[in-house]
């Protein structure tokens, strides 16, 4: 009897060992952008689908495309997905870093029109705004590009992006190029040159070039610049928290942020399954109310998932969207690479 009970404890532990071995190569190492935007993903999305899958994701914060490219090109496997917007994705697909995205698993049938990719699904829309600080300009700040360069009008510290990524058509905009023919431009050498010489006549009075939604959230939060490029969920946030800060939907560019998968990832599988299950309208409608970013998938806005005065506050909303210039994947594979290398230039002259 003896003998019978230690070949059933043997053999109990080592069905408990299996099946911990099998929970735990079931787990997905996601990576975004930090701050409120991947606490609003942790809590909305990235856990809940976990739960639902059964499956452990383990959480951390990148750099950007750059990260993925250089994991994927030095043979590294630091992470099996990531958080990024639709421009840098475009730019890591042409380049050859990705995985092609598998839509038989992945369902984007009722998303928005062009807020998929071969490399990259469509998560959440977020426009890229000019925001001013309240205390120096009450409500009377900037309602257009134009406004955020005109120095004399509004005299005062502005912040941009360190990244090239929206700043580009800032400049553009502000010197009236109409929004139907911002990216004819960009895509001639003497437009990007006249954008960049845009930027350069406001260079003086750029205090910061920040480098993360959280920084230039903190930004105005600490009223350290009068106005500043940024991201209006974050914005939203600082809001919430004190930040004397307002922006106008007239100076939106629009853009999607969505999930890719590094060329080679060991979990590409599992990794399919897993952004198939954060499509679902649900996720998305938890996700706007923790940052003000509006859902890609349609279903999110009916059936009363997203309370109406909260839809009205979403980029994606259609009297905010009929405002705003669409970001262009298509110029940012073609161009993002010597474009940043432009404006790097431009920024370290």
């Amino acid at each position: 009897m003896k003998n019978v009970k230690q070949i059933l404890s043997f053999a109990l532990m080592g069905i408990l060992a299996f099946g911990s071995n099998a929970y735990a190569e079931d787990s997905i190492r996601i990576v975004s952008w930090g701050g409120a935007y991947q606490k609003g993903q942790s809590i909305g999305i990235f856990q809940p689908a976990a739960k639902a899958m059964g499956i452990t994701v383990k959480e951390d914060t990148y750099g950007g495309i750059s990260d993925v490219k250089l994991m994927v090109k030095s043979g590294g496997d630091k992470f099996d997905m990531f958080s990024s917007g639709a421009g840098s994705c475009a730019s890591g697909g042409a380049e050859g870093v990705l995985e092609k995205l598998d839509y038989s698993i992945i369902d984007v049938s009722n998303h928005l029109p062009g807020t998929w990719s071969d490399y990259c699904a469509g998560a959440d829309i977020f426009s890229v705004v000019a925001a001013w600080n309240t205390d120096t300009y009450g409500d009377n700040g900037p309602r257009s590009w134009a406004d955020f360069y005109d120095v004399e009008k509004f005299p005062g510290t502005r912040a941009m992006r360190s990244k090239v990524d929206a700043q580009l058509e800032t400049a553009l905009l502000a010197d009236g190029v109409p929004m139907s023919e911002v990216y004819n431009v960009l895509s001639t050498e003497e437009g990007m040159d006249r954008a960049l010489d845009k930027i350069r006549s406001i260079k003086d009075h750029i205090a910061v070039w920040w480098t993360s939604g959280a920084m230039h959230a903190q930004l105005m939060k600490d009223g350290e610049v009068d106005m500043t490029t940024g991201w209006n969920g974050r914005f939203d946030v600082a809001k919430k928290d004190g930040a004397n800060v307002a922006y106008d939907w007239k100076t939106g560019i629009m853009d999607w942020e969505g999930y890719g998968i590094p060329k080679g990832a060991k979990n590409k599988d599992l990794g399919m399954k897993y952004i198939a299950e954060m499509m679902k309208p649900e996720y998305m409608a938890e996700f706007v109310k923790h940052i003000t970013y509006g859902p890609t998938n349609t279903k999110a806005y009916e059936g009363g998932l997203i309370a109406d005065d909260l839809a009205r506050s979403l980029p994606s909303h259609p009297d905010n969207a009929k405002h705003q210039l669409l970001l262009s994947q298509d110029w940012y594979a073609k161009y993002r690479t010597i474009a940043a290398e432009k404006y790097t230039e431009m920024m370290t002259e």
